[in-house]
């Protein structure tokens, strides 16, 4: 139980950290005439913030995220906070564009967690995975809720400040009740780097496809939504039943993953459970996009409100995916090896939105066939993924040292 008590405060601060970022899109009227810009300027924060995401995967790749875990995470959360304090006193536009850039590194939370996961359970961690990824969803969801709300009662800039404050709040919370380790420098001991490896680059990419559709699907819809006449609201249910969707297929595919590796907590049985939890999840989703389609090109809106149900399946993929480092590399490298695959997956992120958007000019048609090819992508590159060699089997230590290395987490000592 005290393991899955780190989990539920991970949830709470992810989902809380996340959640206030939501504050762009909410005050979007009130800060375009603030700054007097058009609302295609207005859009360069969200593209810096996209950016800032994929950019934060290479802090892995420093010293900034080595030693105390808790003050790592203080960090992420910093790189969220502080932006937020200080974007209601920024009197330029660009200024606030690379504020919100800076913000996008929050996402290293993300890795962090899957550290921490790694550490504390085997067979569980999809599932404890699932649950800390669904935060992000939940956060997105109420977000966009008590955001109006405090707005009304006490105007944008206030907001911005106590929701920044908050941020760090929570984190208190959060670090009065959550253990301490060391995150390992393992270049002090290990030479090689993930991204020398071809498995880091074949499985970096089997979350690639999810993440094209999942930083796309909502701006499509909205867009495609709009130019048949659909109301504000009726955009608004279909992104809020999606993040809802996304959110519990996260925790149900956690599940699932916990039980298929529970049957064989051995590195290949571990990663035999994320490909098959994966595989699954974009079958799924395959079909929901399916069903999107359909409605976007009938205009039936409630054929595409009923097809989220299935679309959010893709974020099912998340949860193994972001606990397949601990899995199948040797200890004192996969710390890094979650930022590394982090960053090769999530490149999606500065191309998907653009490409489907010039796919969609030329045709609505196009442009859902490319979103509908994802997760058949995603599926063949983890066929291709699952017949390579682990690099936890390239090492010398033996199956039972790894076994009780891992079995016996509060023992092991993270230099």
């Amino acid at each position: 139980m005290k393991a899955w008590k780190n989990v539920l405060l991970d949830t709470i601060l992810i989902t809380f950290g996340l959640s206030t970022l939501s504050l762009m899109s909410v005050a979007e009227r009130i800060i375009t005439e603030y700054y007097h810009i058009t609302s295609d300027v207005y859009y360069y924060q969200h593209i810096a913030y996209v950016v800032g995401l994929f950019f934060a995967f290479l802090l892995g790749s420093t010293r900034i995220y080595q030693g105390s875990f808790r003050r790592a995470v203080f960090t992420a959360i910093s790189f969220a906070a502080i932006p937020q304090i200080a974007i209601p006193y920024v009197s330029n536009w660009w200024v606030v564009v690379a504020l919100r850039f800076i913000q996008g590194f929050v996402i290293s939370l993300v890795p962090l967690f899957s550290t921490q996961v790694g550490r504390l359970f085997v067979a569980e961690r999809p599932f404890a995975k699932g649950i800390i990824l669904s935060g992000i969803f939940w956060g997105g969801l109420l977000g966009g809720i008590y955001a109006k709300v405090l707005i009304g009662y006490i105007g944008w800039r206030l907001t911005f400040v106590v929701t920044g404050l908050a941020m760090y709040l929570v984190f208190a919370l959060w670090y009065a009740f959550t253990e301490d380790f060391t995150i390992i420098s393992e270049r002090e001991k290990v030479k090689e780097s993930p991204f020398k490896m071809a498995f880091t680059w074949v499985l970096g990419f089997t979350f690639f496809p999810a993440l094209w559709v999942i930083f796309t699907i909502v701006g499509f819809v909205a867009s495609v939504g709009y130019s048949m006449n659909w109301s504000k609201s009726m955009v608004y249910d279909i992104n809020s039943t999606l993040n809802i969707s996304k959110a519990l297929w996260s925790i149900v595919m956690g599940y699932v993953g916990y039980v298929l590796s529970r049957r064989r907590p051995d590195p290949k049985g571990l990663f035999r459970a994320i490909v098959i939890v994966m595989i699954i999840s974009y079958a799924i989703s395959f079909v929901g996009i399916l069903m999107l389609s359909k409605g976007l090109l009938s205009n039936s809106y409630n054929l595409v409100l009923l097809s989220t149900v299935l679309v959010g399946a893709i974020q099912g993929t998340g949860p193994a995916f972001w606990t397949s480092a601990p899995a199948v590399y040797p200890k004192e490298i996969y710390p890094r090896a979650s930022f590394a695959l982090g960053l090769i997956s999530n490149s999606a992120n500065a191309i998907a939105p653009i490409v489907t958007d010039v796919a969609r000019y030329y045709s609505l048609i196009l442009a859902l066939g490319e979103l509908s090819a994802m997760p058949i992508l995603g599926i063949i590159v983890l066929v291709i993924c699952s017949r390579m060699r682990l690099p936890i089997e390239k090492e010398t230590i033996s199956l039972d040292k790894y076994n009780s290395t891992l079995g016996n987490p509060g023992n092991e000592t993270f230099k």
